[in-house]
């Protein structure tokens, strides 16, 4: 029952690193390369929240309900300003902005809103739900997994179901393809940004409701468990992403049944055998999907 209790912590605490990969995902299925600054960007949403319970006295509820809209204007005019033009010289330059991107918002953090640690609350999930005697979980961390479906289901449903989905597949067929659709290349993109960013807005904020975020949070932690979560389940694709996400958090749990040193390991020896044993994700889609 000790391995059942893993399993289903596991499970769920999976769907919040699903979340973190689900915006990762979206840019690269959409535009082709890998937003390196994704992390911070999670964590800035984290930052805001917080700042809106500090400062605005909102419930952390409304906070994050807040912040969402807000990195939807900031994904799309983002995309607009600063990366489509890089993306015009290719996916090596975006990257490398965003490398940049990363850099200046970690910076940015330390230099104005110290190193000191900031987190989330709500109060009503911080109790434990008991499954017979053996299995207990946390409100918080069903909450992650309840919400990543959630999240799953509207992205997909827009994105491959939707006359806006069938404009996103059209994209890797060239800019004509697009514009055939009767929407311009640049806005396009900018629409998959906001969609990113808000994906990124929900999850940094229940990031920050699982543990405390610092300036270095992103780029230490956040990218990699969205990146591994995403190669994992195969680059593109939202269910991969899903469960990429639930084996990370399997994986680690048992890590960390067998010696709490394990518990940060295993995630990564895993993500290793993975690359090795089969490198197109578990679903084997290198396509939004």
């Amino acid at each position: 029952m000790i391995w059942a209790n893993d399993v289903v912590q596991g499970v769920a605490l999976g769907g919040l690193y699903a979340l973190l990969g689900y915006g990762l995902a979206v840019v690269f299925g959409v535009m082709k390369f890998t937003n390196v600054a994704h992390g911070d960007l999670a964590v800035v949403a984290a930052y805001l929240a917080a700042g809106l319970v500090a400062v605005g006295h909102l419930s952390t509820p409304e906070a994050i309900v807040l912040t969402v809209p807000v990195f939807a204007v900031l994904g799309y005019v983002g995309q607009r300003v600063l990366l489509q033009a890089s993306l015009n010289r290719g996916a090596p330059t975006a990257l490398l902005v965003t490398f940049g991107l990363s850099i200046v918002i970690e910076s940015g953090l330390q230099q104005f809103l110290t190193a000191t640690p900031h987190n989330l609350q709500i109060g009503a999930l911080s109790n434990q739900l008991s499954i017979g005697s053996k299995i207990t979980v946390s409100y918080l961390d069903l909450a992650f997994l309840i919400v990543a479906v959630v999240v799953l289901i509207v992205l997909q449903l827009l994105l491959s179901a939707s006359g806006l989905g069938r404009q996103f597949r059209a994209v890797p067929d060239g800019r004509g393809a697009a514009e055939l659709s009767a929407v311009g290349q640049g806005h396009l993109f900018g629409i998959a940004g906001a969609i990113a960013m808000v994906a990124v807005a929900i999850a940094g904020t229940s990031y920050g409701l699982y543990s405390v975020v610092d300036p270095t949070t992103g780029s230490t932690q956040l990218l990699l468990l969205a990146f591994e979560a995403v190669v994992i389940g195969g680059l593109g694709s939202l269910w991969g992403t899903l469960a990429g996400g639930i084996l990370l958090g399997v994986v680690q749990q048992i890590g960390a049944q067998i010696s709490p040193s394990d518990q940060l390991l295993a995630p990564q020896l895993f993500f290793l055998a993975m690359l090795l044993i089969r490198p197109e994700g578990v679903t084997g889609r290198r396509q939004l999907a």
